[in-house]
């Protein structure tokens, strides 16, 4: 279905990838006069910067002139990027803006992008940014910081204050009071992973949908005296991800939400190490219980992140009946389930249990929005990026046009909001339009991993979703108290580069013991000794670079 004005542009897209680092360094070379930019200053950041003000939010948005700006691009090995995607044409034809891609892969994309980004190598724009993530990169200097440009962006000036999120924007600022990025915006936040349950074995065996952590494992326990053979529960993910949506009910952090090791104590005022803690040894007791009682499939705490396999199959064979995964994971476990001959099963994606520490779940978050590298001030369109980049990821026509495509050609859109694939589109991974014969995300690239989800309505969010991701928003914000944000602690550059000698090695023996106590590889009698070796790898000096830089944001 791909239209022929658009082909062009497609044969071209190949070369422009096995390229792009080339071409990065062409732009970065020719970039070199400040234009409409504004006069730029050594480092990279423009002064007297004259943007027009004309762009309002909501509104589509297209450069006056062709535009070509560099951007990374993560390819997923499930969904390799190909030279027929429309995608990146329709983008063009809407805003007169072809993009330059530098490929990198999934499996190393943060070393990749790290090295690119240090070496004055990477493209312009950098997508999939979490928060926290551009820390380094903004006290090298190596990117842009937002906060002096972000009244050139009107769309996202808009949603930040829609979506009650202007103190959280202000959390971004880093030591010198700027922010480095700007991140996608979500005006409904839940967990994204949680579990997933088989709520018909649950009734079979007389336990409720868990509401706590204690719940679940008596949930556990009835499964696996029904089904012997079993390990109930499972995480997939190297335990990263059921340990970090479990660590708030704890009160703590762990997992992929470990960050810097850092939990604000309320009673001390001070932040302390959150791997040293009562909260996370309960939580790991709990944890450790579990496999010790045959309850976990140790496996899954150990297999490589591939977001899912094993765990998948197990659940089709029924030895698994609760595992770690969001919206996307219940259709995957469907999937499996009807192909395995399963029937009359319900899965449910449940609100993250409450624990010792209460109903807790994690703090309202942003999602992965994008930084700007520095060189980016210097293109004599750089006022045009800006607008770009904003209509990208905060106006809804993007949005949209993003996750489902060209309405009237991919999609209708009736009086209620409800969106429908015409007969010829699928989207596989979601299960809409099974019968179509042209995948949306595979074949045209739209409903991509690098921009789909970032920022979004909460209608939006559920026009994709099945009515059970609705209901579990609804549970989430009805059953669930976000945790606090923590005061904000943002380092300086030489102290980034001394919390960074101490933190990774630190990291590496709380992941090790972590782990170890769980499956039963260390006893938890170890645990004084456990804590006294993170002193020994300086902890202490690592927490007073902390509750220092919070100290002098507290005063400044």
């Amino acid at each position: 279905m791909a239209r022929a004005g658009h082909m062009a542009g497609r044969r071209t897209r190949s070369a422009r990838a096995a390229g792009a680092l080339t071409l990065v360094g062409a732009l970065a070379l020719a970039a070199c006069g400040s234009g409409d930019g504004g006069e730029a200053t050594a480092d990279g950041e423009a002064k007297d910067l004259e943007c027009s003000t004309e762009a309002v939010a909501d509104k589509p948005w297209k450069a006056a002139e062709p535009r070509e700006f560099s951007l990374l691009w993560t390819d997923w090995a499930d969904f390799p990027i190909t030279d027929s995607w429309e995608f990146f044409d329709e983008i063009e034809e809407r805003t007169n803006v072809k993009l330059n891609l530098t490929n990198i892969p999934f499996s190393d994309a943060t070393e990749k992008r790290s090295l690119l980004i240090s070496a004055g190598d990477a493209p312009q724009i950098i997508p999939l940014v979490y928060t926290g993530e551009e820390r380094q990169f903004a006290a090298s200097g190596a990117v842009v910081p937002l906060s002096d440009y972000a009244d050139y962006m009107p769309n996202f000036q808009k949603y930040v204050d829609e979506w009650d999120l202007r103190d959280m924007v202000d959390d971004l600022r880093q030591e010198d009071g700027k922010y480095y990025m700007t991140p996608g915006l979500q005006e409904v936040s839940v967990p994204t992973f949680t579990l997933i349950i088989r709520k018909d074995v649950f009734d079979e065996v007389g336990a409720p949908a868990p509401e706590t952590w204690e719940d679940l494992q008596k949930g556990m326990e009835l499964i696996k005296a029904k089904y012997p053979d079993s390990t109930p529960l499972a995480d997939g993910f190297e335990g990263q991800s059921m340990i970090n949506y479990a660590a708030h009910a704890f009160g703590t952090v762990g997992g992929w939400g470990f960050g810097d090791g850092a939990w604000w104590d309320e009673d001390k005022g001070e932040f302390v190490y959150a791997a040293t803690t009562d909260g996370y040894k309960d939580m790991v007791t709990y944890f450790a219980g579990l496999n010790e009682a045959g309850l976990l499939d140790s496996e899954s705490f150990t297999a490589a992140d591939d977001g899912g396999g094993t765990v998948t199959e197990k659940f089709a064979e029924e030895k698994v009946f609760a595992a770690s995964g969001g919206s996307w994971t219940v259709q995957e476990f469907a999937t499996a389930l009807d192909a395995a001959g399963v029937t009359d099963y319900e899965l449910v994606q449940i609100a993250p249990p409450a624990g010792p520490a209460g109903d807790f779940v994690e703090p309202r978050n942003f999602w992965n929005g994008f930084m700007l590298t520095k060189d980016a001030v210097n293109d004599p369109n750089f006022c045009d990026l800006l607008a770009f980049t904003d209509w990208l990821y905060y106006n809804p026509e993007a949005r949209e046009l993003i996750q489902w495509g060209v309405e009237g050609e991919h999609y209708t859109k009736d009086a209620e909001g409800k969106y429908t694939l015409e007969p010829d589109f699928k989207l596989t991974n979601l299960n809409l339009n099974p019968s179509g014969t042209i995948d949306l995300k595979k074949d045209l690239g739209y409903a991509n991993d690098v921009f789909a989800g970032s920022t979004e309505s909460r209608a939006l969010k559920e026009s994709y979703n099945v009515p059970a991701f609705v209901e579990y928003i609804d549970s989430v914000q009805s059953t669930r108290t976000p945790r606090d944000p923590f005061p904000p602690h943002p380092l300086d550059e030489v102290e980034l580069e001394q919390a960074s000698l101490l933190s990774t090695p630190l990291k590496d023996t709380v992941d090790t013991a972590t782990l170890g106590f769980i499956l039963g590889q260390k006893d938890l009698s170890e645990w004084d000794a456990y804590v006294s070796g993170l002193e020994g790898q300086g902890l202490s000096g690592y927490m007073d670079l902390i509750n220092g830089a919070r100290e002098r944001a507290e005063n400044s």
